[in-house]
């Protein structure tokens, strides 16, 4: 039998049940009255916060201290020599930024924040490469453009780290360059007047974390307090902005980090009633969010930001957008920032499916690192792609556009987009190989990468070997795991709990959003909806809402389920991993599902096992006498294992009140042996017939006829669809359709020949249970 995993392996576990002491949770209860149920308290106590004398300082911002920006040291106090020097000698100011929505945000800071010391415009512009021409980071031509323009200084903001033969060329062009970033620092100090990035401190230092926002904060905080009677407006103007960039680039929310995320939340939710920033306002309206909450930065505001540049390439507009007090000019860039983003959700949802497909191909068990790349790949949304495999299928995944080429020397080069899961450090693993890059950059979980298309294979071979080793070496295993933190039931799904989860925000890495395990629930009004963007285009993007129930409560409760079909949501009792929010827009709490498993594959349980004897009649021909004793038989043959847990849970349930030995038999004949080609055939037969015809067939029907499973039926309309037939489907019914076909043949072959091997996969599947010892599957079942 194949070890090739037919679906991505994902692990769910929970915490350990501990009780926080009495004295900890009345220190909880001091600042939240209403946190009755003490789950705040064993939230905080599981995620390690403690201390008793701290925890003030956690829950409440006003009661933190914030680490002086002159921590930074002579990096810094270099950086205000400089920038005084260029005041005064009316020096050209240059801000260098970054195209997503931290590199956005901290151009802004930069932008308002060096405005009250140069003025904008004249001594004080800003410079944003192109996603899609220039990339992350300084560029020679850029700063020949600079240089040009009459820039004497340029402060970068959230770049700039491993920039050293571009800083050494713009000071060669007489520029000066003040480097503000927190990214992975060079082994090498390139020749910057200074570098603020937080990773010269220890990892426990408070600064450690910051975002390249909150470093530009600093730089303009430092520059406050050594000239302070210079500035008109109030330092914390800025702190909106700060927050939008803090938790749009998923940085750990501790420290400074989690007390500046505090305040500028409590400064962006001000925005509806009394809209300081206009453009910020008009984009909380368009995504139907209030401003109050994290999530509305995660999923409203921060992807709409990063959406510009992944469609446009160009994301200069953005800054105007963020600081801009023309209502008329933000309404108009807010709402080309909202098609952006609608056209990035379709476009991220087509590559995920030619992600997908091309996995399908791949033996997974061989692979430690997911490494794949395509001319068609759109690169803007390489990341977004790259991070939602890595999460699914449980190993980090790098995804290459081989299109590209750099202009200086015409070499066909793949950029490309890396993600990890599971605390693996892939920057240290892509690094490993940096003599076969051309460019690269990034966190441990995070990077962007290219590298001549030619040197490719030897890159995915390495890196791949390279986790392999590691995994050797620490024992550690792939696969996606989900920590639920809590289990609650339906009823308990309410106001107060809200309240007492909200205590925790903002959360973010190292402090992540509860997730709320519910046992034993299941799914009504289950239906999928697409979405339309601000023009009412229809997109290729789904979602699911639903009511969610459970035996604790006479009522349902709403929820919601992003990128997924209402198929996709199991039938039956099922265990179900969600987040709790609120729907500002409805006016009603609701529930993200994060995970679902139907309880009909839960490993059987100690006692269920032990009533089971199986009994084997599939070699007998006395099978209607042993039918009067009443025993449960399977008559079909199984093409998997939870094809036969599924019958063995359901054989169990009839003898449920027994406390005796329950005999179960297996009773079907070796199934018929058919070809691939065969299937194949009779699956065309039946598309022509039902396009000739115009009648539909539902997913089951059609599974039954060809003796497939739903997952191999998917592998054959795949393969449909390059043959010349359009499938649709609509309330389980499917519609096959005969127009032309295109013209990819490689396609084709490749869609036919993935069929093929499902099929064959499944009749390998059943030929074993036709034939497996019955002590075997005994073993099978006890284990």
């Amino acid at each position: 039998m194949s070890d090739r995993p037919l679906e991505p392996l994902e692990q769910w576990q929970l915490p350990p049940a501990t009780e926080p002491p009495t004295d900890f949770i009345d220190a909880v209860r001091r600042f939240y009255p209403e946190a009755t149920g003490g789950y705040l308290a064993m939230l905080l106590w599981q995620r390690g916060i403690r201390d008793i004398e701290t925890l003030p300082g956690f829950l409440d911002a006003n009661r933190y201290q914030p680490a002086s920006p002159f921590e930074f040291g002579t990096e810094m106090e270099q950086a205000m020599s400089r920038l005084q020097q260029a005041r005064e000698t009316g020096e050209k100011v240059t801000i260098w930024g970054d195209f997503d929505a931290d590199g956005i945000t901290a151009t802004a800071v930069l932008w308002e924040g060096l405005g009250q010391f140069f003025h904008r415009g004249d001594r004080l512009n800003y410079y944003i490469p192109n996603r899609f021409s220039e990339s992350h980071g300084l560029n020679p031509n850029g700063i020949e453009k600079l240089a040009a323009g009459g820039t004497n200084l340029i402060v970068t903001c959230d770049t700039g780290s491993t920039n050293l033969s571009e800083i050494a060329a713009a000071k060669q062009l007489g520029i000066d360059t003040i480097v503000t970033d927190h990214h992975t620092l060079s082994e090498t100090r390139s020749d910057a007047v200074a570098i603020i990035n937080p990773r010269y401190f220890e990892t426990t230092h408070p600064l450690y974390h910051l975002s390249g926002v909150a470093v530009a904060y600093k730089l303009v905080e430092a520059l406050y307090q050594t000239l302070p009677d210079v500035p008109g407006e109030p330092l914390e103007n800025l702190l909106d902005l700060v927050a939008i960039g803090l938790i749009s680039d998923l940085v750990q929310l501790s420290g400074d980090c989690r007390y500046l995320a505090q305040k500028g939340i409590k400064r962006l939710e001000q925005q509806l009633q009394n809209p300081t920033r206009p453009g910020i306002a008009k984009l909380l309206k368009l995504c139907k969010r209030t401003g109050d909450r994290p999530t509305d930065i995660s999923f409203g505001l921060g992807p709409r930001i990063n959406a510009v540049s992944r469609i446009h390439g160009d994301a200069s507009f953005c800054v105007e957008l963020l600081t801009s007090q023309d209502e008329k000019r933000c309404q108009e860039l807010a709402e080309e920032t909202e098609l952006a983003n609608s056209r990035r959700q379709a476009l991220q949802r087509d590559v995920t499916e030619l992600v997908k497909r091309k996995l399908e191909t791949l033996d997974l068990s061989t692979n430690s690192v997911i490494i794949l790349s395509d001319p068609q790949w759109q690169l803007g949304v390489l990341g977004l792609v790259a991070g939602q495999i890595a999460r699914e299928y449980g190993r980090p995944v790098i995804l290459f556009n081989t299109v590209e080429t750099e202009a200086d020397d015409r070499i066909p080069m793949a950029r490309g987009s890396a993600r990890s899961t599971n605390n693996i450090d892939l920057y240290k693993l892509v690094k490993e190989q940096s003599h076969l890059l051309h460019r690269f950059g990034g966190h441990p979980f995070a990077a962007g990468l290219s590298l001549p298309v030619s040197n490719l294979p030897l890159f995915a071979e390495a890196v791949d070997r390279a986790l392999h080793q590691k995994l050797a070496d620490s024992g550690q295993s792939l696969g996606t795991t989900i920590q639920a933190d809590l289990t609650v039931t339906v009823a308990e799904l309410n106001k107060g709990l809200f309240r007492e989860l909200k205590g925790l925000e903002p959360c973010g890495m190292g402090n992540t959003v509860p997730l709320l395990l519910v046992r034993d629930c299941w799914f009504e009004n289950v239906w999928h909806k697409s979405i339309y963007d601000a023009r009412g285009n229809k997109l290729k993007y789904i979602r699911t809402t639903f009511d969610l129930w459970d035996n604790s409560t006479q009522f349902g409760f709403p929820g919601i389920w992003w990128g997924h079909y209402k198929d996709e949501v199991p039938t039956g009792r099922c265990d179900a991993i969600v987040e709790l929010d609120y729907n500002s827009y409805k006016k009603e709490y609701e529930v993200r599902l994060i995970s679902v498993r139907s309880r009909q594959n839960d490993p059987l349980s100690v006692a269920e096992v032990a009533k089971i004897k199986l009994l084997d009649w599939r070699e007998t021909d006395d099978r209607p006498q042993f039918a009067e004793q009443n025993i449960p038989v399977l008559a079909e043959c199984p093409a998997s294992w939870d094809d036969l847990q599924k019958w063995l849970r359901s054989a169990l349930k009839q003898h449920a009140d027994s406390s005796d030995i329950t005999e179960l038999a297996l009773s079907y004949s070796p199934p018929q042996s058919l070809s691939p080609e065969t299937v194949w055939q009779q699956f065309v037969g039946m598309a022509k017939y039902l396009s000739r015809t115009e009648e539909t067939v539902s997913r089951h029907r059609l599974c039954q006829r060809l003796n497939i499973s739903d997952r191999t039926l998917q592998q054959g309309l795949n393969a449909l669809k390059t043959v010349g037939f359009e499938v649709a489907e609509t309330d389980s019914q499917l519609y096959l359709r005969y127009c032309a076909p295109p013209g990819d043949l490689d396609g084709r072959e490749r869609a036919i020949a993935n069929f093929f091997a499902a099929v064959r996969e499944e009749e390998f599947r059943r030929q074993y249970f036709a034939r497996v010892p019955l002590s075997t599957l005994g073993s099978l079942i006890n284990s």
